[in-house]
Formats: structure tokens, C-alpha cells, sequence
């Protein structure tokens, strides 16, 4: 065990300091310049889209009919997965291990990594298949279409089940039992029993059943949540200004609070900053690409849109309550119970109730969005019924596997494994993004004539495979 947790830490800060800072950095300051910072200047668009598809039940007046869901909805899927245990778990573990500073490099990663998500979100609407009465799509899809190599998309699809159908679906249940096992002394081997059953009961259903789950459980959590932070701040109103001087002078170098220096405090903000929001994870885009839009546009923005809500918003939440609380970072407690203790110290008792209903509603609705993206990739690999029931099962074990594990290890597989998709995603979408670049100025003209746009595949020069545009 002692060599396995050995292997996993060299390959970790191998991949992490070596590899996936230059790549994550490098190519969202490209594609912002590419896109002309979309990120930032058509933010007003993005609420006006995500508040039309919040409007829809089904989007029976959309391009396809009234195939798919509504862009809300889908926008919902990938929010469930983004906000989950690393808005409250992992933004504790990277202030223990990195300082206040990692919290501005998570901001950092949001800003930047933003204009990732727009581009992979979009080339998933763009290629896109039709299955029935709903859509799929994602990487595995772009990688066979766009770039006709099948086996990169085979190699994508096999990582992505694995990290988030197995691997980060046991992160949130181990999250979920430590704070119902502090909050409410409940043993976890019977916690995990009634996630398991719930799980079931919800991925046996299909899509539809997981887009109307998430639907009512991720407006609800991220309001309740984003509230109590408020009163927090209100609170302790006079300390807003130390706080934020702390971050800044600790991630700039200024006043190290950590051993090892600016590099620990950078990797943890952009690691626990990815696994939070996702940017060019290559995760979202199976969310985006179930949206039934008449542009693909669309939908990359609003998916965008769920990068600042997952960390701008969320993280930042966390972050403020543990700074704000004056808790001991270097104690015993970690991760969730660490944030537990803050809130406590703010609001009494009751803060470890809030907290653990809260992450319990958070790890749910992202075990269910997790799946999710296992389910459309297992679809790609065989789309042989058995095969995907088989997977199902295999989900609901590692869900009561992941309340009853050790954390240290469960959080290690998923930053490893994470990493080898975000490599392959990146890459792929560096060599694509042209095609996302092409369809975001074809939707802009046709919104400079006053139109609601819709996509043909003559607007993008070269474009095959793209089967569900089709003129």
C-alpha cells in the first residue's frame, strides 16, 4: 500500500507540475484570445440563454423538435458534476496543503479555463449524434468524427467511465459519510446502503429521469449554500478586506504560509480548481452535447457559465467561510470536516447540520451528473444494453466502496486519472478549436442582424460529420 501511494504522488506532481499547468494555462489564454475573451464580453448572453432554457421544459421549439432536453437542464447535468465535494472538501484541502494563495489560483484557473469549456462544449454540440429521443455526445464523439481516430475516442471513454462513473463517484460518497458520520454520528456502512439504493433508483431511470432529478436539486443547493456564505460575510464584513490581501500576497509569493513555496501553492489551486469546475476536462461537453439548441453557440456559452458559477461563486463560498472562521489549518481536521468546524465556529451547532445536508445534496446530485458521463460513454464504447446495466452496477458499488474507504488514496486516484483525461481532452480540442472559433463568428453575425441564430454546417468551411446539423 505504501508503494501504491508512492506511485500515485510521483505521478501526480509528474503530471500536475510538469505537463498539465502549462497546458491547462497555456491554451485558455490562447483560446480567450481566439474567442476575444468570450468568457467576459458576452456574459450578458450567457444569463439570457440560461434563463430562455430555464424557461423550457422541453425545447419543443428548437431545431430538433422536441428530441433531447432543454439547454437548462443540460446546464444542470454538468452543474451537478462540477458543484460536489471538491466546492467544500477540496477547496479545505487546498488552503491546508497550499494556503489562502491557492484560492486565488483557482480563480485564476476559472477566468482563464473558462474559454476551454466554451470551446469543448461547443464542438460537442457540433458533432453530436442522435439515439432515440435524446442526444450524446463528448470528446470520445469529436475525437471519431472530427479526427476520424475511433481508438483515441475508444482510450477517452474507458478513462472517463472509470474517473467519474468509479473513482469520483467515490469521492463523493466518501465526502457525503464523513460529514453525516460528524454532523449526526450515523454509522457509514448504513449510509452507504441508502445513497447506493437512491443511486439506483435514479440511474436504472435514464436520462430524462437524471435530467428532471438534477433540475430541482442544483438550483436549490447552490441558493441555500450561496446564502449562508452570504450571512457569513455580513457577519464578519470588517474582515473582508485581510482576507482578500491574504490570498493575493500568498499566491503571489509575498508571505508563504506553506513549505515548498509559490509551486505547491500554484499546483493545489489549479488541481482542486480543475476537479471543481472542469474546465477542459472534457467532462461537460457530455452534459452540453444532450442540449437540444438551434446553435451550438449556445449552449458553449451557457456551459461557460457554469465554470464561474462552480468557482467564482461556490469555492469562493467555502474559501471565505474557512478564512473568515479562524480555524486551525494545520489541525487534525481536513476536507470536509474541516469546512464543518468553520462554519460552526460562524453560525453555531447547526452549521455542521447545514453542511452536512448540504454536501449530502452536492455529492448526490454529482454522483447522479457522474454517472451520467459514464452512461454516454459506455454507449460509445457498445451500445449493447447488458453492457450498460452491468456499468450501472458497478457505479452503485463504488458508491458504497467510497463511504466506507480511506480518503487519502480515493482523492489520489481521481487527481491521477483526472489528469490523463484533461492531457487527452486538451490536446484534442488544440488541434479542433477552429471549428468552435468558425461556429461562435457565424453566431455573433447572425445575432448583429437581429436573428436567433441557427447553425448549418455551411457556416463552417470543411465541416463533415456532423451528422445532426446536417442542411
Amino acid at each position: 500500500m505504501v508503494f501504491l501511494y508512492d506511485a500515485f504522488n510521483w505521478l501526480n506532481n509528474f503530471i500536475w507540475s510538469y505537463i498539465l499547468i502549462i497546458l491547462l494555462v497555456g491554451l485558455g489564454v490562447y483560446f480567450s484570445f481566439k474567442t476575444g475573451f468570450v468568457q467576459f464580453r458576452m456574459l450578458g448572453e450567457m444569463f439570457r440563454l440560461l434563463g430562455e432554457g430555464a424557461m423550457k421544459n422541453e425545447s419543443s421549439n428548437e431545431k430538433h423538435g422536441s428530441s433531447g432536453i432543454s439547454s437548462f437542464q443540460a446546464f444542470c447535468i454538468s452543474t451537478a458534476s462540477r458543484v460536489g465535494t471538491g466546492n467544500m472538501a477540496g477547496v479545505a484541502i487546498a488552503i491546508v496543503i497550499g494556503g489562502p494563495g491557492a484560492v486565488f489560483w483557482m480563480w485564476v484557473m476559472a477566468l482563464i479555463g473558462s474559454s476551454s469549456s466554451f470551446v469543448e462544449s461547443t464542438l460537442a454540440q457540433i458533432y453530436k449524434v442522435k439515439e432515440g429521443d435524446h442526444f450524446r455526445g463528448g470528446p470520445a464523439y469529436y475525437m471519431e468524427k472530427a479526427l476520424g481516430k475511433r481508438w483515441m475516442g475508444v482510450v477517452f471513454s474507458i478513462l472517463i467511465s472509470i474517473t467519474f462513473g468509479l473513482i469520483f463517484n467515490s469521492v463523493q460518497a466518501n465526502t457525503v459519510s464523513f460529514a453525516f458520520e460528524k454532523a449526526f454520528n450515523v454509522n457509514r456502512m448504513y449510509l452507504g446502503i441508502a445513497i447506493s439504493i437512491a443511486t439506483a433508483i435514479i440511474i436504472f431511470g435514464g436520462v430524462k429521469r437524471i435530467a428532471r432529478a438534477v433540475e430541482y436539486i442544483v438550483p436549490v443547493m447552490a441558493v441555500a449554500y450561496v446564502a449562508v456564505a452570504l450571512f457569513v460575510l455580513v457577519k464578519n464584513f470588517t474582515m473582508i478586506p485581510s482576507v482578500i490581501e491574504s490570498i493575493v500576497s500568498n499566491a503571489l509569493g509575498f508571505k508563504q504560509a506553506v513549505g515548498g513555496g509559490l509551486g505547491v501553492v500554484i499546483m493545489q489551486g489549479v488541481k482542486r480548481g480543475l476537479f471543481s469546475n472542469e474546465a477542459g476536462m472534457g467532462s461537460a461537453p457530455n452534459a452540453a452535447a444532450t442540449a437540444n439548441v438551434t446553435h451550438p453557440v449556445k449552449q458553449g456559452l451557457i456551459q461557460t457559465l457554469g465554470v464561474f458559477t462552480d468557482t467564482i461563486l461556490i469555492c469562493s463560498a467555502t474559501a471565505f467561510i474557512i478564512l473568515m472562521s479562524g480555524v486551525d489549518l494545520q489541525g487534525e481536521s481536513n476536507g470536509i470536516q474541516l469546512t464543518q468546524e468553520a462554519l460552526v465556529s460562524q453560525v453555531g451547532p447547526w452549521g455542521s447540520i447545514f453542511i452536512a445536508i448540504c454536501i449530502f445534496l452536492f455529492a448526490f446530485s454529482s454522483i447522479i451528473g457522474n454517472y451520467y458521463y459514464g452512461e454516454t460513454n459506455i454507449e460509445f464504447l457498445n451500445g449493447n444494453k447488458i453492457w450498460l446495466n452491468i456499468y450501472r452496477c458497478f457505479v452503485v458499488f463504488m458508491v458504497m466502496y467510497g463511504c466506507l474507504a480511506k480518503v487519502q488514496i480515493v482523492w489520489d486516484m481521481a487527481d491521477l486519472f483526472m489528469g490523463f483525461m484533461a492531457i487527452m481532452n486538451l490536446v484534442v480540442i488544440a488541434i479542433l478549436y477552429k471549428v468552435a472559433i468558425a461556429a461562435l463568428r457565424d453566431y455573433i453575425t447572425q445575432k448583429k442582424k437581429g436573428l436567433n441564430p441557427q447553425f448549418k454546417t455551411s457556416a463552417v468551411p470543411g465541416l463533415k460529420n456532423a451528422e445532426c446539423w446536417d442542411e
